[in-house]
């Protein structure tokens, strides 16, 4: 991997930050390789494909349906479209326009993220508009009862992020709210694979995931729900999802990634993650003016992240001075935003080998003991 790297004459990147879209997202196992590689070298009728995709992920996730997207963007986007449009080939190619649909979209203040691009906008290029449920700071049960109650609603957007703010409503009680008034739920929870089955139990109508976060397949939206509605998100193709579609390669990367996941050793496989986020630590903490604890995911995602505090007077560095730093070494280390502006560091080490764990730390030894980064310019990272 190095030498594509070198060829093309870019940055090499240890990254501590997670499945960050501009950082590449994930590093996909050997056999979604494979598996991606080898479809590559075929045809498929996409019809069949599809088909088959659809059945096969119903058995992997127990949701009724499944079909992918080009991303998880083009996912909310879709979905919006085919709660408007439903199978009728006439509203798909009539889409953005809606007219004689219910195209108002309910989504609570709280929820509306921004992932690089605003998640209102992502609804609106469907042809939809956004009706916005209660305040940044608070969305009771009544605010989006009285939002869902407004005239051509036609669903509701739910998100589950760490960019999510505010006193929200629960999912379950949202989804609960709206089925009692017949509003179709989507429900965007990018990130959040590794809790799939936590999340479709909470009944949405469709359930969006990134598959490229921590299944780690080709960039795609893993769309899961009623079987009618995942339909209706592939028949966008026919019209606006035009060129949000996914090739071949998408679908069985996904297939396969999915299919990793069912057959791992789960337990092991977080004691294992544990086990790792704990020894970085405890090197790192070796280092006079830093130490770092774990912190579990607040989403409840089953591992940990490392937080790092820097003795600032020690240190003669602030921790976002160290993050800079970092970030201008060869290989960059890229790690999470600030948790504390002034003294602490945090790293998800989820996806990294132990080569490239001892770099970050000779590199913070460097750091905090005042040598020059140039000195670690030569290392070679294994993928």
């Amino acid at each position: 991997m190095r030498q594509i790297h070198q060829k093309l004459g870019i940055s090499r990147v240890i990254n501590a930050r997670g499945t960050y879209t501009p950082l590449g997202v994930s590093r996909s196992s050997e056999p979604v390789i494979e598996a991606v590689a080898e479809s590559l070298r075929h045809y498929f009728v996409m019809d069949e494909l599809r088909r088959a995709f659809g059945e096969q992920v119903s058995k992997l996730t127990g949701a009724e349906w499944g079909t992918v997207t080009h991303c998880t963007a083009a996912s909310i986007t879709l979905s919006v479209a085919a709660v408007m449009t439903e199978s009728d080939p006439d509203k798909i190619r009539q889409l953005p326009a809606t007219t004689g649909m219910n195209n108002r979209f309910v989504i609570q203040a709280g929820h509306m993220v921004n992932y690089g691009q605003a998640i209102e906008q992502a609804i609106r290029l469907s042809g939809a508009d956004v009706v916005v449920a209660g305040s940044p700071e608070s969305c009771t049960e009544q605010d989006l009862e009285a939002a869902l109650g407004e005239a051509g609603v036609g669903g509701l957007v739910m998100v589950q992020s760490r960019l999510c703010k505010g006193d929200m409503v629960d999912p379950k009680d949202a989804v609960a709210l709206a089925k009692i008034k017949g509003i179709p739920v989507i429900f965007d929870a990018a990130a959040q694979d590794l809790i799939m089955a936590d999340l479709l139990a909470v009944g949405a109508d469709l359930t969006l995931f990134s598959a490229q976060k921590y299944l780690a397949s080709p960039t795609a939206g893993l769309v899961l729900g009623r079987r009618d509605l995942v339909n209706a998100v592939s028949l966008q193709e026919g019209g606006i999802g035009r060129g949000m579609k996914a090739g071949k390669e998408t679908y069985i990367g996904v297939f396969e990634a999915l299919q990793q996941r069912r057959d791992m050793d789960f337990d092991t496989w977080v004691s294992e993650q544990f086990f790792a986020a704990q020894k970085f630590a405890e090197s790192v903490s070796r280092l006079a003016p830093l130490n770092a604890k774990l912190v579990h995911d607040p989403l409840d995602n089953p591992f940990v992240r490392v937080q790092i505090f820097v003795d600032t007077e020690a240190c003669g560095k602030t921790a976002p001075e160290i993050a800079e730093r970092l970030a201008t070494s060869d290989p960059i280390v890229i790690v999470q935003d600030h948790a504390d502006q002034e003294n602490s560091l945090m790293l998800e080490i989820l996806a990294l080998n132990s080569q490239e764990l001892e770099i970050i730390i000779s590199l913070l030894a460097v750091i905090v003991y005042n040598r020059p980064v140039t000195t670690m310019r030569k290392r070679n990272i294994q993928e």
